[in-house]
Formats: structure tokens, C-alpha cells, sequence
């Protein structure tokens, strides 16, 4: 059950909000949202601009880019940019979702990369593959499209290379870990809601030393919460900064989750990485 947990994280009982009307501290939609045409837009989020993108001629390196308004000037620094991987399935109908976490969450001076989880078989098990979990026809790991979307990106828009964090949940969360663990990163802080802790499928945890990681988690869920203290008791004596936040009502987004987003990208701004040097490039306008 919990190897599942991992992975596909099933559709769940509880009733699911996804109507028009969210508030910022409203009840918002569960790990499976309804699939939604391509085509379809939720009026709540009207106002906030989405394009999808696709890496190079990877035709499963798809991401949306939410909240970026080519003809505005950028901030001074740069765009802070969370890369999203949603939990459930990881597929494109979780847009709208993370277009109210760009609403209700951050503010202008962000921008989201919400990737969507690439399908390599019917019989695929895990939704976000890696060396430690793959696919017979896996191209690429989790952790390179994370990375290769960041550089298209910034290939494409000024980025502040001290703002660059990951977010996931359920099925996600053991590769947003990991983004934040690997030796060399772009990723700066790192979001885990409502996920497994495995550290034999992770990086050294030595890597965790002066790293940032935000971890969400509710003593009613079925994944059991003694995985988030554990993650959270050896990220910090491997000395990272570690904030962990929990909140009622099991496996989901309950209990004012947009508040509890906005705490949780608070600590990692306030603790983030120093993000790796770079050199200066320029950006193209997209």
C-alpha cells in the first residue's frame, strides 16, 4: 500500500471543490481533479495567463508556463519560479489548479512551471520515474526534466537564481526531495506535501547540508505521518533547514491549504540555498 502511495496515488473518497468560487482560504481540489478539456477555462483564474511548452524536441518534456506576462517588464532580479509536479497523475489537468496557486498563493513577482508527468506504457506503475524507480522505456529521469525545464526557462525569461523551488505532493513528493538532494542543482528550496519519505531512493543526505525544504503533512492520512518526521528529523541533523507543518483532515488539500502554501514558500525565502554561480546569458522574450 505504501509503495503505492508513492506512485499513483489512487482517487480518494472525500468531496472535491473545484468551482468558481475559491477563496484564497477556501478548501481547494484533491490529489485526482476532474479531467478537464484542454480547451476548458475556469473563470476564477481567468486573469491568470497560461502557455504550454515543450523542451526542445522532447515530446514528452510538456510544461505549462502559468502567471508570465510576456509584455511586462520583469522584476528588477529576475522571476522567482516554482516548478510544480502535481501528485495523482501528473497530467495537464491539474492546470487550473496551480493557476489559483499562482493567484492565491504568490504574487507578481512569480512565475510556475507546472511539468506534466510524461507516459512511457500502459503498464506504467510509477508516475514520476527515476534511476531508483524506472520505466523499461523510460528517455529521460524525473530529475533531468526538472532540470531541462528550468533551462528553458531561463533560456527564455530573467530568472532570480535564488528563488528557483520545487512543489509536490503524493505521488511527486520523493522527486522534489530529490531535486533539492542532488549534488548539483538549480533548485534552491524544495515543497513535499502529503508524501512518502524513502532515503534509500534519494541522493546522500550529506548533499541536505544549508538546503531548504518545506514539508506539509496530516496525522490523518493514510501515508503515516511518521514519514514526515523522519523526514524532517534527518534533513535537519544532515543540517538542512527544515519547516514541517501540519494540518487536519487526511490525505488532500484541507485545512486552509492555500495559507499553509504561502507559510511554507514564506520559510523556504526566508532559508533558502545559495543557488549555484552561472554564467550571465542573455534571455529571449517569450
Amino acid at each position: 500500500m505504501l509503495q503505492l502511495a508513492i506512485l499513483t496515488a489512487p482517487a480518494l473518497a472525500a468531496p472535491l471543490l473545484h468551482g468558481p468560487a475559491l477563496p484564497p482560504t477556501g478548501p481547494c481540489q484533491e490529489d485526482d481533479p476532474p479531467k478537464q478539456a484542454e480547451t476548458e477555462e475556469a473563470a476564477d483564474v481567468a486573469d491568470i495567463p497560461w502557455v504550454e511548452h515543450q523542451v526542445e524536441d522532447e515530446d514528452q518534456m510538456r510544461y505549462h508556463l502559468i502567471g508570465h506576462d510576456a509584455d511586462a517588464d520583469a522584476p528588477e532580479d529576475g522571476y522567482r519560479m516554482l516548478v510544480v509536479l502535481p501528485g495523482g497523475d501528473g497530467q495537464a489537468s491539474f492546470r487550473d489548479f496551480i493557476r489559483r496557486i499562482r493567484k492565491h498563493v504568490l504574487d507578481e513577482q512569480w512565475i510556475v512551471v507546472q511539468l506534466i508527468a510524461p507516459v512511457w506504457g500502459e503498464d506504467q506503475e510509477v508516475v514520476w520515474t527515476s534511476d531508483a524507480l524506472p520505466h523499461d522505456d523510460m528517455e529521460f529521469t524525473t530529475g533531468e526534466f526538472i532540470a531541462a525545464a528550468i533551462d528553458d526557462v531561463e533560456a527564455a525569461i530573467e530568472i532570480d537564481p535564488n528563488f528557483v523551488f520545487t512543489m509536490g505532493w503524493s505521488s511527486s513528493g520523493t522527486e522534489v526531495y530529490r531535486s533539492a538532494l542532488e549534488k548539483k542543482t538549480k533548485v534552491t528550496g524544495a515543497f513535499v506535501a502529503m508524501s512518502v519519505w524513502k532515503p534509500d531512493l534519494l541522493p546522500d543526505l550529506r548533499h541536505a547540508k544549508d538546503r531548504a525544504f518545506a514539508i506539509l503533512h496530516s496525522p490523518e492520512d493514510f501515508i503515516p505521518i511518521r514519514m514526515a518526521e523522519a523526514a524532517e528529523k534527518e534533513l535537519q541533523e544532515a543540517d538542512a533547514e527544515v519547516s514541517y507543518i501540519t494540518y487536519e483532515g487526511g490525505h488532500g488539500w484541507r485545512d486552509d491549504p492555500f495559507g499553509k502554501m504561502r507559510k511554507a514558500i514564506d520559510f523556504l525565502e526566508e532559508e533558502h540555498a545559495k543557488p549555484p554561480k552561472r554564467k550571465k546569458r542573455k534571455t529571449k522574450r517569450r
